[in-house]
Order: structure tokens, then C-alpha cells, then sequence
């Protein structure tokens, strides 16, 4: 295109204004058709050749090339001219203005081939003289990017409209795509709203829904734009919070970041996406600049590779403020979870890594992992004689398999188990409690409920069900269904997700135990005889008649004995778990304005909720018993202030799904903010 605009400053004077009236006609048409990847654009550079130079005009022409060349500063002489100005018509100039806005956006290093040569030997018949000859051939070795300064418009760079085909009467044009989108690094929201980044290819993928490539004129970043949710101006929170109250507010974000040993493991799941853009050196940048944006205080991540987390993210995590804390999942696997807060918010009271592997026990026998701290939040030194509650914050990575819920669920009990531990005052309450992670269950599953209701029966139930639900395997002949106990009691976890051995009742000092043989053998003393004047007399219970032959007290401590039996045997299998931390989402999963479900993560082109922050809150009761399968909260000592807003299935699709360009992840971080009560010593 350097080489038509060229031709036709050259051309003269009279004539000049209908040959750029067709010169950008011809570049309108080029730049319109590059926006489309897809599109075959023939004649490219097709400028309105066979046109003679009347000899009346060369002379003109002369004289024109001349007062042009005066014009130029002394620096910049013909022969090593870089700039040509040229001052046109207003017809012209919103022409510019409309093809540099088009071509402003475009990132390509084009190599200007045989089409230029072709333009440039158009220039030779045109000029004759030896100034021209000594030009042209300057022109020629003019870069493939060369400025060019239009009156009353800023500098824009020439450049070559891709094609896959050769045009006509002009040889094909091998165009170069940067990778260094400007529209990546774009976390700061406050970057040039006009970047508009490389479209790539979208490749199909069988039996998945088709991913939809972004339209060259719109910015990703407002494609998958997220709004902040302020909810601490809902009546609801407002009644909570007096206005004597004060809050220590903090955020915390939950991130999945997608290590880059499973990215080669499973190019498959990739393959809509550019190689280049999966790239560990892409993803690093986009990924720091996205958590350094929003700026949380507490960070959880999943799928932290542990090579990555040692020679890059912890040391870049301490340059900003933040103490890490890093647990790889055991056997082979490459990555792990890590727990990152700032050491001016917070000081650590304890940590505990929790390993769910345990040898010989089917239900536990994968490399899951997962992390649970203690933090006591610093309040400023201005506030005096203040206290507020320490802080657990818990994040794991439950595994994927959708077959095999009865891992899921013995790995989520036993995280509540180290939570009830760490969490648990000295009165037996909980200090509150934020738990992140990817649990690999949509909202709708059992396992999603048994966390936010605190209670799920399941025996007999399929063990696909209890997982994600991001497959559904009902049709199975034989499917693998839960038997209760989930896990032997030599695991050292109750049935209400507690450690044994910290859930004992404590004995009283001075108190003695008795076996019931022992005091059988005072059935006939008086005491025993007399009934008291305050129980209620039922016949062959609480009568005043003892049991007097041998034949009636073997048949009582048979009943007495099965009892006790049954009892033991119904704590025990009864097939029903329970936790007491009284835990709920900071997400609803569903979007009212776009009528459609939340999603977190898009494998295969497919849409679903498996991440979660759950925080502790206070149960209400339901007085219109309207909802009596789904426990209901309130804010209790920590508030929910605030939560970026998650994204539709659709408009990933629009972004060609996870990752892309714009998000190095296959996963969207979840962010909340919170508040914790600060009271008076």
C-alpha cells in the first residue's frame, strides 16, 4: 500500500485528487476485507495502471517534484527522504481518518514482495528525469513499516492486508502475526480502549460446542469485561452493621492458574487456542498482572507448579508484600496449592497442610492436597484498645475424576475435619472460616450442598452423582454406588467430619463408671423398689415392679443389649455425614441480568461453576418452611462487602472460551471482599 500512495503523490497536481480518491477507495476495500481472517482478497494492490502522462504535463510534473523537494528540511535531502507530506482535499483527509482507524488496531510485520515492485516500476514510466530514477530507488528500500505524515492526522504505519492466496497479477504476501498483544496486559482497565488484539484461528473440536472468534473491532477486554458488585450497601448488610461498628475489610481471591505440565499432558483440551498463547512465558505476565490488579489480600491458587512457584511467583509474590505458603500434591504430580496473605494485614498463628492420600484406604488413594491457616488480622496502631477474630482460610484442589465421588467426599471431609481443628475456640465455637477451591462439583451437586447444608445421606447413592456433575452416567449397567461407613474407623473421623480424638467428653474429676452388670445387682434393694413421686408411671418401664425371676431379666438384658447394639452400629453406618462450620457461597450461580448460570471454567467449550469461596455465616430459620432442603444465612461476624462478578457461557464462546488471549487461564478468578467485626478489649 506504500508503494500505491507514493505512485500517486507523484502524479500531477491536476490529477492528484481523483487518483487518491481511487487509491483509497482500493485501501478502503484491502482494509475492510483484512478484518476478516477467512476472507480471499484479490487485487490488493490493483491501482489504476494504464493511464498515460500527457507530455503538455511532465513539465508541471517537474516543477511540482521540485518545490516539493524545497520545501523539505535541510536534514532530510531526496535521496534519504523518510516523510512525504502532502496536504489534500477534505474528501481525502476523512477518508484517512477513516482507514488509519482501521488500520490502527492492526499488529502485523508484513514483507512487502513482487505487488511493491510492481507499484515501484509503475513509478519508473512515470518519471523520466534523474531525480525521479535517484527516488524510486530510494523508495525501494523504504522498511516495511514507513511512516507516513497526513495533514491534520497523526502518523500511521503502512501495512500489507494478509492473504492466503496469490492476487491477481501480483505474487502472494507473507504477513507475520505478532504475539505481543497489547490487549493482554490490559488488567490495569485503564490501557488504550481502542487496542484491539490479533484474531486467531479458531480450531474445531469434535463432539464439543464450536468456539466463536472474537470480531477484530471489538477488544477482548470488553468482551469479557467484570463488573465489582457492591454489596455492602444492600439493606440487609446496612441493618448488620451499625453505624458504631467498625470492620476490618479485606479481599481474598481463589485462582486456579492452570500449571503448564498439565497444559502438555492435555493439548487435546486445547487445541482451540494459538500454541503460542499456552506458553508458560505468555501466561507468567497476564497471570501477575491480573492478581496484582486486583489486589487481594489473602491469595489462594490451585495447580501452582512447583518449579514455577519457587523461581517465579514466590519471589515475585514477596516483592509484593506477600508471606506464601506451598503445598505439592504427594507422589509424582508436579503441582500443588499455595496460600498467600500480606504480612502488613496479617500474622500467622498456624498452618497445617493436609495430605489426603492414605495407604491401604481406597476411598483416599489419590495425591490430592490442600492447606489450612490461622491468621490474626493487624489492625492499625491509631484504633487503641481493639480486637478482632483470628481468621481460617483453607484452599484445596478436590480431585477431577467424575466417577469417583466417594474420593471427593472423604477428601472434603476430611478438610472440614482439619478445619473443625484448627478453627474450634477454647468455648467450642468456630472462629470464622473462608474455604477456597476448585471442589470440581457444579452448585447443584450433593457434594456442593453437603458443605453449604451441612448434612448429606449417602448411602446407596450413585458415586457419579456425588461428584461435579459435569458428566452424567445414569445409563451405566452396573454404576459404583456408596456404601456406608464411607471410611473405617481406623481413619480417626467421625461421621461429623471431627477428629476422634479431639470430640471425646471430657470425664469429671471424681466421678466413677459403672458397668451396667454392676448395678443390676442392686435391681431388688429399696432405692430400687421406690419409685419417685415425680416420674411418670409407665407400665413395664417406670413401674415400681422389678424384675424377679431369671427368666425375665435374661429377655430385659438380651432388649437392653440389642439396643445398645443398634445404636452403636446406626452412629456408625447410618450412611448419613455432618459438619458443624455453617458455611455458604459468595456466588448465587446465576446471573438475573443475563437469565443465564455462572461459570468458572470452560472445558471442552463447555460451561460450568467448580470453583467456590464459602465463608462462615449464621443459619436462619426458615419460618415459612418454604425451603427446608437448603439451609438459609445471614452475615454473622463476617460480612460479605463485595464480589467481582462472574461471566456467562456465552460470552466466553464470544472470547473463544479458556484460555485466550486476554485470560492465561482455563479457569476466571474468583474475588471477594469481606469484613471482620472489630469490638473493644
Amino acid at each position: 500500500m506504500i508503494g500505491t500512495v507514493l505512485c500517486y503523490v507523484l502524479l500531477p497536481a491536476a490529477r492528484l485528487l481523483q487518483a487518491l480518491r481511487d487509491a483509497f477507495s482500493t485501501c478502503q476495500k484491502n482494509v475492510l476485507l483484512a478484518k476478516s481472517p477467512s476472507t480471499q482478497i484479490e487485487g490488493v494492490f490493483a491501482a489504476t495502471t494504464g493511464r498515460s502522462v500527457p507530455e503538455e504535463q511532465e513539465a508541471l510534473l517537474q516543477q511540482w517534484l521540485k518545490e516539493e523537494v524545497g520545501n523539505l528540511p535541510a536534514s532530510e535531502s531526496v535521496p534519504a527522504a523518510r516523510k512525504v507530506s502532502v496536504t489534500l482535499t477534505s474528501a481525502w483527509l476523512e477518508g484517512s481518518e477513516l482507514l488509519m482507524t482501521s488500520l490502527s488496531d492492526l499488529n502485523t510485520s508484513p514483507e512487502v514482495t513482487q505487488c511493491a515492485d510492481q507499484q515501484l516500476s509503475e513509478l519508473n514510466t512515470l518519471a523520466s528525469s534523474e531525480l525521479q530514477d535517484h527516488a524510486v530507488a530510494e523508495l525501494a528500500r523504504l522498511p516495511a513499516e514507513e511512516t507516513v505524515t497526513v495533514a491534520g492526522s497523526a502518523p500511521w504505519a503502512a501495512l500489507v492486508p494478509q492473504t492466503d492466496h496469490q492476487t491477481a497479477g501480483c505474487a502472494g504476501i507473507n504477513v507475520e502475526v505478532l504475539n505481543d498483544d497489547p490487549a493482554v496486559l490490559a488488567w490495569s482497565l485503564a490501557c488504550d480502549a481502542e487496542t484491539v488484539p490479533p484474531v486467531l484461528p479458531a480450531q474445531p473440536i469434535q463432539d464439543a460446542v464450536p468456539f466463536y472468534p472474537v470480531p477484530a473491532e471489538v477488544p477482548y477486554h470488553e468482551i469479557l469485561w467484570r463488573d465489582w458488585e457492591d454489596l455492602s450497601v444492600q439493606p440487609c448488610v446496612l441493618e448488620q452493621v451499625s453505624k458504631n461498628t467498625s470492620l476490618f475489610e479485606f479481599r481474598v481471591m481463589s485462582y486456579n492458574i492452570l500449571a503448564q505440565d498439565l497444559v502438555e499432558q492435555g493439548l487435546d483440551l486445547y487445541v482451540h487456542c494459538h500454541p503460542d498463547i499456552l506458553s508458560w512465558n505468555y501466561r507468567l505476565p497476564n497471570l501477575l498482572q491480573e492478581i496484582q490488579h486486583w489486589d487481594p489480600d489473602v491469595l489462594c491458587l490451585q495447580e501452582v507448579q512447583e518449579n514455577h512457584y519457587w523461581e517465579h511467583l514466590e519471589p515475585t509474590f514477596k516483592e509484593m508484600g506477600f508471606a506464601c505458603f506451598y503445598k505439592r500434591r504427594t507422589g509424582t504430580k508436579t503441582d500443588g496449592c499455595a496460600v498467600c496473605y500480606k504480612h502488613s494485614r496479617f500474622q500467622l498463628i498456624s498452618l497445617s497442610p493436609v495430605e489426603y492420600f492414605r495407604p491401604g484406604l481406597d476411598v483416599l488413594n489419590r495425591d490430592n492436597v490442600g492447606l489450612v491457616l490461622l491468621l490474626q488480622p493487624v489492625l492499625p496502631e491509631d484504633l487503641g484498645l481493639k480486637a478482632v477474630s483470628p481468621l481460617c482460610v483453607a484452599n484445596t484442589h478436590v480431585l477431577f475424576n467424575p466417577r469417583r465421588g466417594d474420593i471427593k467426599l472423604a477428601q472434603v471431609a476430611l478438610l472440614l475435619a482439619e478445619i473443625d481443628k484448627i478453627a474450634r475456640t477454647t468455648e467450642g465455637s468456630y472462629y470464622p472460616v473462608i474455604l477456597c477451591g476448585d471442589l470440581n462439583s457444579v452448585p447443584d451437586s450433593p457434594l456442593y450442598k453437603f458443605i453449604r447444608n451441612g448434612e448429606l445421606s449417602y448411602h446407596g447413592m450413585p458415586a457419579w452423582k456425588v461428584v461435579s456433575g459435569q458428566e452424567h452416567f445414569s445409563q451405566q449397567l452396573y454404576p459404583r454406588k456408596l456404601q456406608a461407613p464411607l471410611w473405617p474407623s481406623s481413619l480417626g473421623v467421625t461421621d461429623k467430619c471431627q477428629y476422634v480424638t479431639l470430640c471425646q467428653p471430657k470425664k469429671l474429676a471424681g466421678r466413677r463408671e459403672y458397668s451396667r452388670d454392676f448395678l443390676l445387682q442392686f435391681r431388688f434393694c429399696d432405692a430400687a423398689c421406690e419409685r419417685p413421686p415425680q416420674l411418670v408411671l409407665l407400665e413395664g418401664v417406670t413401674d415400681a415392679k422389678p424384675v424377679a425371676s431369671a427368666r425375665e431379666h435374661s429377655a430385659v438384658t438380651a432388649v437392653l443389649k440389642r439396643h445398645n447394639s443398634l445404636s452403636f452400629l446406626g452412629k456408625q453406618c447410618s450412611g448419613v455425614i455432618q459438619h458443624s462450620l455453617n458455611l455458604t457461597s459468595v456466588y448465587s450461580h446465576f446471573l438475573p441480568h443475563r437469565g443465564r448460570p455462572e461459570v468458572t471454567t470452560m472445558p471442552m467449550g463447555l460451561g460450568a461453576t467448580v470453583d467456590y469461596i464459602f465463608y462462615s455465616a449464621e443459619p436462619v430459620e426458615d419460618k415459612a418452611g418454604e425451603c427446608s432442603s437448603r439451609r438459609l444465612y445471614k452475615d454473622g461476624a463476617l460480612k460479605l462487602l463485595g464480589r467481582l462478578s462472574l461471566l456467562s457461557e456465552d460470552v466466553l464462546l464470544m472470547a473463544n472460551g479458556l484460555p485466550n488471549p486476554f485470560c492465561s487461564s482455563d479457569h476466571l478468578c474468583l474475588l471477594a471482599s469481606f469484613g471482620l467485626e472489630i469490638s473493644s478489649l
